[in-house]
């Protein structure tokens, strides 16, 4: 019994140190005193002033005494107010767009289009022109001399983002005969790497290009002499490791709310590589997408002309 008891006390000690400081004191806002409500309700309403205040600004701005403020420190598990600072200010990394507060999208008028439209329309055109800008055709030429002839393709996403795209990239090249299977599990990654061949090939997705075991994958199949091929941002370390790059920089939007900006310009990048590949492959490619169109005709999809299996 005082083991279970040490075990559900462990939240409040030591461990807290490294706990996200703002989701706990929105957790513990419920049962936290009226004067210390009203420090949270400081600290939330700015976050970046409230690190920056001194104790006696902190309790000038909530209505309350300094005693309070470092009661509120301690009633959400930090040791005093000093140790409340270096916690809020480790929150700040993460970026004050996420520490904006939540306000109720307003009513559109008759016509109007809401305040996220223009910027979800705008990103996905900018990705797009970007791509166009700055992607070689030449480097999906070469992604598609490596592909078309494929022994295995194994395309590795980590994340939600990149485990979406990875899929998005086997639903492209399955349907021209491309032996390729998506992957989101680092560990089976770097077991099926460990197996490659000379004419295997691993595509990597990373919208940052810094994650550390896709990078490993990657120089793992370079050292059994496989083909290498990365979808990233420009000048990261998994641009640099991969064989073929193909890299597109863009700004994102300040907005938390909307979609990431590289997901459409990935997107587009992974649909140039397919359509590359499957013109390599050529009647190859073109036998197994009339294969999958009659099959799909005979279980009575219609027999006009669609986007093939999707």
């Amino acid at each position: 019994m005082r083991r279970a008891e040490q075990a559900v006390s462990l939240p409040d000690t030591g461990a807290l140190r490294l706990h996200d400081i703002i989701a706990r004191i929105k957790d513990c806002y419920p049962s936290l005193s009226r004067a210390e409500q009203s420090v949270a309700d400081a600290v939330l309403s700015d976050v970046q002033a409230a690190v920056d205040a001194s104790n006696a600004e902190l309790a000038l701005r909530a209505g309350v005494s300094q005693p309070s403020v470092t009661r509120f420190c301690r009633s959400i598990g930090c040791e005093g107010v000093r140790d409340f600072k270096l916690q809020l200010a480790r929150s700040l990394v993460v970026g004050e767009i996420f520490l904006a507060a939540d306000n109720p999208l307003p009513a559109a008028g008759p016509g109007a289009m809401p305040p996220f439209w223009a910027s979800v329309m705008g990103e996905a055109r900018l990705a797009l022109r970007e791509v166009e800008r700055q992607l070689d055709p030449a480097l999906v030429l070469a992604a598609a001399s490596i592909l078309a002839p494929a022994r295995r393709v194994l395309v590795l996403g980590l994340g939600g983002s990149s485990s979406a795209l990875a899929e998005e990239t086997q639903n492209r090249l399955f349907r021209y005969g491309v032996p390729v299977t998506a992957c989101k599990d680092p560990y089976l990654a770097r077991m099926t790497v460990s197996t490659f061949r000379p004419d295997d090939v691993i595509i990597a997705i990373s919208a940052t290009g810094h994650t550390r075991e896709v990078i490993d994958c990657i120089e793992i199949a370079r050292t059994y002499r496989a083909r290498t091929l990365a979808i990233t941002t420009p000048g990261s370390s998994l641009a640099h490791a991969a064989e073929i790059a193909l890299t597109t920089g863009i700004s994102e939007y300040p907005d938390a709310l909307t979609p990431s900006a590289s997901r459409f310009a990935f997107l587009l990048i992974i649909d140039l590589v397919a359509a590359a590949t499957g013109y390599r492959m050529g009647p190859l490619a073109r036998e197994n997408l009339r294969r999958i169109k009659f099959n799909l005709v005979e279980n009575g999809a219609t027999q006009s002309i669609e986007p093939l299996g999707d």
